[in-house]
């Protein structure tokens, strides 16, 4: 049987759940919308097209104040545009204006931590507000590298050149930012998968956890070594269309107090 086009999520599915894998990748069931995802989707989005201002319209001597109010603008036009999508998943309006400060909390704290860089560029450089944000701006956004080969693909969210460094980043608004195993195999998978179309690696790979800071690792032999391991195993684990072959892995991801697993009642009626 050919084999699937993997990715981190794909693969950190199955190191969870095996059987959770079979549903969601094989069987290909319908997983259903939360809140967590649908924010995400819109934060990023945000942070997507940040991007494309035309920075010779900030003012140079209110450029905090004007790139924050552009930020918040584009931010709401984002949130507007999911509204159905957040009304479709079932939970009081108390509920969404939470999500909703917190995500404004995090481009906050991602714009403070850009001021800091632009100032930053601004003195060691010389150069004005608008020379030192397209210096610091990522070459490119939200690119998908996809390998036919090793039948692999990701998504990074943002590519960064620093002189001769790459630097790829991907954005988090998960409340750890801790470099936990499954991001470490998503940086490495990252790293592989930029090497093997550019012939060399990048610098760092990262991520930026909006709610706290930004985290870099240096990209070493060792690293793509293990997420090139990973996506072997990975495709000899899922030759397999049989249901017995991909066992339960019980745990909290099975159910908690506010949720459970979107496969969780067939999953406790089958063996």
């Amino acid at each position: 049987m050919p084999k699937r086009v993997q990715s981190p999520s794909s693969i950190n599915t199955y190191k969870q759940c095996p059987r959770r894998y079979f549903y969601q990748y094989i069987i290909k069931y319908p997983t259903k919308e939360n809140i967590h995802t649908v924010r995400g989707n819109i934060v990023h989005e945000a942070l997507e097209k940040f991007f494309s201002v035309d920075i010779n319209t900030i003012n140079e001597g209110s450029f905090k104040k004007d790139i924050s109010f552009y930020m918040k603008n584009l931010f709401d036009a984002c949130w507007a545009g999911a509204s159905t999508r957040l009304h479709r998943l079932g939970i009081d309006d108390e509920r969404i204006s939470f999500y909703y400060n917190e995500s404004t909390q995090m481009l906050a704290n991602w714009l403070n931590h850009l001021f800091d860089d632009l100032e930053k560029e601004m003195k060691g450089s010389g150069s004005g507000m608008h020379e030192a944000f397209r210096r610091l701006k990522p070459i490119e956004l939200e690119k998908e590298f996809r390998d036919s080969e090793l039948m692999v693909r990701g998504f990074i969210d943002a590519i960064h050149k620093d002189g001769d460094d790459i630097i790829l980043f991907d954005y988090k608004t998960s409340k750890s930012s801790e470099l936990k195993d499954e991001y470490m195999l998503q940086l490495g998978i990252y790293a592989m998968l930029y090497e093997r179309q550019h012939g060399k690696y990048p610098s760092k790979v990262g991520l930026w956890f909006l709610k706290d800071r930004p985290v870099t690792i240096k990209v070493t032999p060792k690293l793509i070594k293990d997420a090139l391991f990973e996506v072997e195993q990975i495709h000899l684990a899922t030759e397999s269309v049989k249901i017995g072959d991909y066992p339960k892995k019980e745990s909290g991801l099975c159910k908690w107090s506010t949720g459970q697993c979107d496969f969780f009642d067939i999953c406790m009626r089958e063996r």
